[in-house]
């Protein structure tokens, strides 16, 4: 039940800051990707602030710690080397957030707004999931 609790409140408080935030709004989003055009810095101080908060925390709490607060172990990724996997995912993943203004977060974020676009987009997110996997799976 503890896990179950600690999944809601976290939940609770990245879905309340991306909509406080505005990373759920794709105009803003795209106008802050638009540096030559209509930039918009303001998710510039979003990022800033995230991280303000994330680093200290993340020293103090949780890098000295093996465990979650949900009692699971807390595993970091021991990759040095930059894949051309990781490239390619990288680019894409630009690109698709640069055309529409939404990435996966902020797309789950906004799943109660009931806007049609946001539906199309997480089914895409999954169906290239889904093919992603068929396709390096064979690799």
């Amino acid at each position: 039940m503890f896990k179950v609790v600690v999944g809601l409140i976290t939940g609770l408080l990245f879905g309340l800051g991306m909509n406080v935030s505005q990373m759920v709004n794709p105009y803003k989003v795209l106008n802050f990707l638009d540096v030559s055009g209509n930039w918009d810095a303001s998710l510039a101080f979003v990022i800033g602030g995230a991280l303000l908060v994330f680093v200290p925390f993340y020293h103090l709490l949780i890098k000295p710690r093996s465990h979650a607060v949900n009692g699971e172990p807390i595993q970091c990724s021991t990759l040095k080397t930059i894949s051309p996997k990781l490239i390619i995912g990288s680019i894409i993943f630009g690109i698709g957030w640069g055309m529409v203004g939404i990435c996966p977060g902020p797309a789950v974020a906004s799943l109660l707004r009931g806007e049609a676009a946001i539906y199309w987009f997480l089914l895409s997110m999954l169906l290239g999931h889904y093919l992603s996997k068929r396709l390096f799976s064979r690799a």
